[in-house]
């Protein structure tokens, strides 16, 4: 049995916690979020103790068409120093690039010119050699760097092995654990989590988590992960995220025993920009189709389609699933 690193009571100077709202959340909206909206939550991010605001994605506006989606899909330059100036804050800026859905050669500038401080490199297993051709690039330029691998729950052993070797050799700072069909339970979080340690501890990397909540797992998975040394644990306002969402800010803000974080303006800005948002018909949340397609381990793109379509019929749903298994 793999030792926790400290207990329920004690302060972790290695944990950094990462804001996915705009990303995430983004993924709910089409990323139309007001400048307000984007400010504010900069400031709440800020005075929450958060050390790292993700803006979004930067995504190839050749493939993307920027009319059809808000600016943080885009994440210019010139955007995120309208709402941070010159982020003159102790919380670093981070922004996420997904392999083969962005043109990094042409549209990063060198970290010394922007505001960006870590660039989050996403990818499914299969394009890890993709994946590390961009982080080298972005380490040339001076930036942090992640790799998140998604879907790892539907990735074998040996692949995740392979992948783990290859990053491990690589200039990549942090290792992203994803469970992006929120399909894991906390002792396969865990285990998967002792597995990216080994791989840190030999090769002097570090760990993320970042969790999405459709068996309302996101925060147990979190904490379980953290426990054995995962230190970078991303999270959500009010769990803001695609489909089933996130792990909720507020709930690892009010967990982290660490007085540097504080859940107060986290909470007021839920009150007053969240909960509009949500009034204003924008979906997230737990709900029993996301259930269903965490359990069975796939994408939740049929749950997002019932979710769209405002059904209900569960059993039918189930019964659909369980046929195309």
């Amino acid at each position: 049995m793999a030792p926790r690193k400290g207990n329920l009571m004690s302060v972790r100077s290695d944990i950094k916690v990462l804001d996915a709202t705009v990303r995430d959340g983004g993924l709910c909206n089409n990323f139309e979020f007001t400048d307000e909206f984007v400010t504010e939550l900069y400031k709440a991010n800020i005075k929450s103790g958060v050390d790292y605001m993700e803006f979004g994605y930067r995504a190839s506006k050749k493939m993307f068409d920027p009319k059809k989606f808000g600016k943080w899909k885009f994440c210019a330059e010139e955007d995120i120093r309208n709402i941070v100036g010159d982020n003159v804050s102790d919380m670093k800026i981070s922004v996420m690039a997904d392999v083969g859905r962005c043109d990094f050669r042409e549209d990063f500038i060198p970290k010394s010119e922007s505001v960006i401080d870590m660039v989050r490199v996403a990818c499914y297993i299969h394009q890890i050699p993709a994946a590390i051709e961009m982080i080298e690039y972005f380490h040339t330029l001076g930036y942090e760097t992640t790799c998140n691998i998604m879907a790892i729950s539907q990735a074998n052993s040996e692949q995740v092995d392979a992948a783990l070797e290859m990053l491990g050799q690589s200039s990549v700072d942090v290792i992203y654990l994803v469970d992006s069909y929120g399909s894991l339970y906390p002792e396969s979080a865990g285990n998967l989590a002792k597995k990216y340690l080994e791989t840190a501890e030999k090769y002097g990397k570090l760990i993320g988590f970042h969790a999405h909540n459709n068996q309302n797992l996101a925060f147990a998975n979190t904490i379980e992960t953290m426990s054995y040394g995962v230190s970078y644990l991303d999270a959500t306002a009010s769990a803001m995220g695609r489909g089933a969402g996130n792990c909720a800010m507020e709930l690892l803000l009010g967990f982290l025993k660490n007085p540097k974080y504080n859940l107060y303006s986290i909470l007021s800005f839920i009150e007053n920009y969240i909960l509009p948002l949500k009034a204003s018909g924008v979906v997230w949340g737990y709900d029993i189709q996301y259930m269903l397609t965490g359990q069975l381990n796939r994408h939740p793109r049929e749950a997002m389609a019932f979710t769209a379509e405002n059904r209900s019929d569960y059993c039918e749903f189930y019964t659909s699933l369980l046929e195309n298994f």
